[in-house]
């Protein structure tokens, strides 16, 4: 009897504490739904039937969200529409500390080029000085980008025609602790994302999809911004699925599968002058009918560094160029530089790579005849040809070893 007792009072007791628990649970849950207030777009006279152009009712809901006096704030872009935007910014800085746009529905670009008259034809949604933003959902992005494919001077590189270059779907400028997840961006005319001073950035569970002959039209590109992680996506396009340009540092890319494209990349650098890249780590990517896998391409009269950056886990299919570095690149292959000044590489590390190349030249470790790269590490690459060719590397001014690799990189010269 006195023992049944004393368990019905630590009963007693842990119900007690379980009932006042549960009490702080929901006050702290009052509190905290109290301060996240959300605004969905229709109600600020958005249509989404794809015809209206729904800008100023965006332009609407966008102020407000952003003068919001609560702290958490949820911009809401509702399914089964269809929202029609011409080309605008975004702007901040705004009040709440955490901004959430919540991208259900699919938001779709003009689908003629008159749609950019009186706008700058750079850019379709650019998000500036935002902080703490986070865009997400099931929702599509979609640049309308076969308007523009077919102009003659879309890969004309001296062309000034307005209107011919095509704008990058997603820029985002100046946005600290950025999170982009889950959605959706497809037919891009130009770069699908671009990054640009930007700080604490993650990227993740994202689809880019393009087809494999749209010019220019890169999955993501990053400039200018710091501590950045990409993972876990799928990016198909027509130019590289993600470059990293000057002044990024600690960019982490991992679990993309890339195809068709032109493979990851460092760079191009150089071309604007002094460039810095450093601290970037790819693993675990699968590379796919790409015309380059990963890849180092950098202008010749350039100056800057790359450094510290490791090419990890990566599996090859059908590759074009497998493993290069291009201190030589010039696309248009007209009027070309030959300078001896040059972005200085060093500290590059290619291991853990297994797959199979169309091309015969598997390794291609082209730099600098002057400056040249150093530190240079191949181990545990071992690259076929599909067609059973013997394949075989190349290097020019290339310092490092290599271990354990097939072809071996014999050409290296000693560190």
């Amino acid at each position: 009897m006195h023992g049944s007792c004393t368990i019905w009072i630590m009963m007693t007791s842990l119900q007690f504490y379980f009932c006042i628990f549960l009490v702080y649970l929901c006050m702290v849950s009052s509190v905290w739904s109290a301060d996240i207030k959300t605004f969905n777009v229709i109600n600020f006279g958005a249509i989404g039937d794809g015809r209206t152009d729904d800008l100023p009712a965006f332009l609407k809901a966008w102020e407000a969200v952003c003068q919001s006096e609560s702290s958490r704030v949820i911009l809401v872009i509702p399914k089964r529409k269809k929202f029609l935007l011409m080309p605008s910014t975004f702007d901040g800085p705004c009040k709440p500390s955490r901004m959430h746009i919540q991208v259900s529905g699919n938001i779709i670009a003009p689908n003629s080029k008159s749609g950019w008259d009186g706008a700058a034809s750079n850019a379709w949604l650019t998000f500036s000085n935002i902080n703490h933003l986070t865009v997400n959902g099931n929702g599509v992005f979609d640049g309308q980008g076969h308007i523009w494919w077919s102009n003659p001077c879309m890969n004309d590189n001296t062309s000034q025609e307005t209107q011919c270059k095509g704008p990058t779907a997603l820029i985002f400028r100046r946005c600290d602790q950025l999170r982009v997840r889950g959605v959706t961006i497809t037919r891009s005319a130009r770069s699908h994302i671009i990054l640009t001073a930007c700080n604490e950035v993650s990227i993740a569970n994202i689809r880019i999809m393009s087809p494999g002959d749209s010019l220019n039209t890169d999955g993501i590109d990053v400039s200018a911004s710091t501590n950045v992680r990409i993972h876990n996506s799928l990016i198909a396009t027509g130019d590289d699925c993600i470059a990293i340009g000057g002044g990024s540092s600690n960019v982490s890319i991992s679990g993309i599968t890339c195809g068709p494209g032109h493979g990851i990349s460092i760079g191009s650098l150089g071309e604007g002058g002094f460039e810095v890249v450093e601290d970037v780590n790819v693993r675990n990517c699968t590379i796919k009918d790409t015309l380059a896998g990963v890849r180092i391409k950098t202008w010749q009269g350039g100056e800057g560094y790359a450094r510290r950056i490791a090419f990890e886990g990566i599996i090859f299919v059908a590759v074009n160029n497998p493993v290069i570095i291009d201190q030589f690149y010039c696309p248009s292959k007209v009027n070309c530089k030959n300078d001896t000044a040059a972005v200085a590489l060093s500290d590059i590390t290619f291991r853990g790579i297994l797959g199979t190349s169309l091309m015969d030249e598997v390794i291609n470790l082209s730099c600098s005849e002057t400056v040249g790269c150093k530190n240079i590490l191949v181990d545990r690459v071992y690259i076929s040809s599909v067609n059973g060719n013997p394949v075989h590397a190349k290097c020019i001014n290339a310092h490092g070893r290599y271990t354990h690799t097939r072809p071996a990189v014999k050409c290296l010269l000693p560190p």
